[in-house]
C-alpha cells in the first residue's frame, strides 16, 4: 500500500510539473486496476438502470441539447452522494488536485465530474471547456474506462496545440482503459473524433471556486 501511494505520488507531480511547462499530459495505468474495473462496473449498472441523460452545451439559461455538436450521454457524480467507488476515485483526484496546487499555484478548489458515454457514431465538435459561462474550470481530467481499444475504434480525443512555427498543431490520444488525461481547461482546444464502438470514461474539472 505504501509503495502504491508513492508511485501515486511521483506520478501526480509528474503531471504537476508537465502542466506547469506545456499545459498537457497523458499517464497510462493511472488507478489501480481493481479500481478501474469497479468504476466501468459502476457506469454499466447506471447505464442498465436509465441513469444517463444526453449531454448538452452551455449553462444555465443558455443549456441546449445539440447532437450536431455533442452526441454523448453522461452522468454526474453528486459530491454529497458518492457510492464507495466513486468516492474512492474522488480521493485521488484531491490529492492529484493539492499536488497541482503546490506546483502550479493554479488555486484549484474543488472538483466535478461526470460518466460519459459515447454509443456508435457519435462525436463531440472542437470546444473549449472554459468559456464564459464556466470560467471556474481550470484543469480537465479525463479518466478512460474502455477495455482493448484499438486505433480502428475510432473515439481518439484530437488536443490542439499552441502553434510553435506559425501553424496549429494536434495530437490524436486513444481512449484506451487506465488512460488519465489532463490539460488547462482555457487553453487546450479538443474534440472527441467520431467513435466506432461505446466509448466510456470520467470527466471531470477542477475549479477554482468552492462549490
Amino acid at each position: 500500500m505504501q509503495e502504491d501511494g508513492q508511485i501515486m505520488g511521483e506520478q501526480n507531480s509528474f503531471i504537476a510539473q508537465s502542466l506547469y511547462e506545456r499545459g498537457w499530459v497523458v499517464v497510462d495505468h493511472y488507478v489501480p486496476e481493481p479500481l478501474r474495473v469497479a468504476l466501468s462496473q459502476e457506469k454499466r449498472q447506471l447505464l442498465s438502470h436509465g441513469e444517463f441523460r444526453h449531454a448538452g452545451i452551455g449553462k444555465g439559461d443558455s443549456f441546449a441539447i445539440r447532437p450536431e455538436i455533442r452526441s454523448d450521454k453522461v452522468f454526474w457524480m453528486d459530491e454529497s452522494d458518492l457510492s464507495q467507488t466513486q468516492a474512492a476515485y474522488w480521493k485521488l483526484m484531491d490529492e492529484l488536485r493539492h499536488t497541482i496546487n503546490q506546483r502550479c499555484f493554479l488555486g484549484l478548489r474543488s472538483f466535478e465530474c461526470h460518466f460519459a458515454i459515447y454509443p456508435p457514431g457519435s462525436f463531440y465538435l472542437r470546444h473549449l471547456d472554459q468559456f464564459q459561462a464556466v470560467k471556474y474550470r481550470v484543469v480537465t481530467v479525463i479518466l478512460y474506462l474502455n477495455d482493448d481499444w484499438k486505433e480502428d475504434d475510432g473515439g481518439a480525443l484530437r488536443i490542439y496545440l499552441p502553434a510553435t512555427d506559425g501553424e496549429e498543431s494536434y495530437t490524436d490520444i486513444l481512449p484506451e482503459s487506465g488512460r488519465l488525461v489532463v490539460f488547462l481547461s482555457g487553453e487546450i482546444p479538443h474534440e472527441v473524433l467520431p467513435t466506432v464502438r461505446e466509448r466510456a470514461s470520467i470527466t471531470g474539472w477542477f475549479r477554482d471556486v468552492a462549490y
